[in-house]
């Protein structure tokens, strides 16, 4: 299979980070960046990366301009998109649409658990170990199956900061290689099918 054509989500506050690590890793052609403002923080660095960018704020007919604005892209993949897709969105690119978690789920997933409240729910769980989940996306919130997990140890002396910068570290190297596993997983079926 050639390089997967990959459209990112952003949301309003996203740092862009994932976005990217994914543009630079060879692993995807980004083809749009798509964010809900101009002024999300992520619209800078994908401008900075010479990526398309195009602004579709929440509204009527949400789903259909976003699947509109995506256009022939293999995947779909949210990097700091905090809301749940519409379903014109997940028929569209049915198997074909990513996140990435800074947990190990099932654990420390669901509606609210995001940034800092992840890595402060973690730590005072006493886990020994923590990481990120790359996984397929559904209609509910960290519920879809994983597709990649790359972990860390959790030290006794984390803060909720220090834990965050280790998975964030693995968060850049899991998103590119889910992407590339996903991409196989298909070419794959699509070989073995009569």
């Amino acid at each position: 299979m050639d390089i997967p054509r990959v459209g990112i989500l952003v949301g309003p506050r996203g740092r862009g980070s994932n976005m990217a690590a994914i543009a630079r890793s060879g692993f995807a052609d980004v083809s749009v960046v798509i964010a809900p403002s101009e002024s999300a923080p992520a619209v800078q660095i994908a401008h900075d990366l010479g990526l398309a960018v195009s602004i579709v704020p929440p509204g009527d007919e949400y789903g259909s301009r976003l699947v509109e604005a995506l256009g022939k892209v293999d995947f779909v993949c949210l990097a700091g998109y905090m809301r749940l897709l519409p379903a014109e969105v997940l028929r569209t690119f049915d198997g074909r649409v990513l996140n990435i978690h800074p947990s190990l789920l099932p654990k420390f997933g669901g509606q609210g658990m995001y940034g800092s409240r992840v890595h402060e729910a973690v730590i005072a769980a006493g886990e020994s170990e923590s990481g990120c989940t790359v996984h397929y996306v559904n209609d509910k919130y960290d519920e879809g199956s994983p597709l990649l997990q790359l972990r860390c140890p959790v030290m006794p002396e984390d803060t909720a900061e220090a834990l965050a910068a280790r998975v964030l570290a693995l968060e850049h190297q899991a998103y590119p290689w889910a992407i590339e596993l996903a991409a196989a997983i298909i070419h794959r079926r699509s070989e073995s099918s009569p």
